[in-house]
């Protein structure tokens, strides 16, 4: 990194700012190779993503504000404070009062509001998971599964009588999203992440489809034209394959 901001015309012009999306490409990209159990694409996103961090360190450097080794040593600081079940006296028997203790810690050396700590440019669904489990942190959440499901029902019912009553666009954008940010809280009481779940039922729908596409091809016909019921046979095939 050294030689390149030295000897390299692009980056020698680079910035936090200019690098930033291509941060979170490489992030998105290493996101998809962890869903897709890609071992190998991990091990190359990884590195991609240690370059950024080193990338970043050095501009810090150059402006005398940190540098690799300060933020190293910060984020070991940071780790010693939050296990004090390993560093301290703290006694923990589950995850469960790890997590809690961290958050605990967390709001103890801040000021900041028990949500600000959740990046308002996270995806909306990261978000609404992220927001539920600050708040459990400091004791506002439901003590039983069953609860969860049955604010599931409510919520279902209620935007299915919106939209039965013709209810308008905003009504049905918020019922909606009432229900999906129950559906996330549910999903974090049966231990499920609904980014993830969501995003292999994505590449499970385009494996499908791409079969589906395959075959109609194959057999001379023209899907535009096809009754949804000839498609679901190719459909079906895709499933069973699986």
């Amino acid at each position: 990194m050294d030689d390149l901001r030295e000897k390299c015309p692009w980056d020698k012009k680079q910035t936090y700012e200019s690098l930033r999306h291509l941060t979170i490409e490489e992030t998105y990209e290493l996101a998809d190779a962890i869903i897709e159990n890609n071992s190998d694409g991990i091990k190359k996103e990884l590195g991609d993503l240690l370059l950024h961090i080193v990338f970043y360190a050095k501009i810090g450097s150059e402006t005398g504000h940190f540098d690799i080794t300060d933020v190293l040593q910060s984020i070991c600081d940071k780790l010693t404070e939050r296990h004090p079940h390993i560093y301290g006296n703290v006694k923990v028997t589950s995850d469960e009062e790890v997590k809690n203790n961290w958050e605990k810690i967390k709001m103890k050396n801040s000021s900041k509001k028990v949500l600000a700590g959740v990046p308002n440019t996270l995806p909306a669904m990261v978000k609404a998971y992220r927001i539920q489990d600050k708040v459990k942190g400091v004791g506002f959440d439901w003590e039983k599964p069953v609860q969860v499901w049955d604010k599931v029902q409510e919520e279902l019912n209620e935007l299915k009588s919106v939209a039965e009553n013709n209810g308008s666009e905003k009504d049905l954008e918020n019922e909606f999203g009432d229900l999906l940010f129950a559906l996330i809280n549910y999903a974090r009481f049966i231990n499920v992440n609904p980014e993830n779940a969501l995003e292999k039922t994505n590449k499970k729908f385009i494996k499908r489809f791409e079969y589906l596409e395959k075959q109609v091809k194959e057999s001379g016909k023209n899907m535009k034209k096809m009754s949804l019921k000839e498609m679901d046979v190719f459909w079906n095939e895709a499933k069973n394959k699986e």
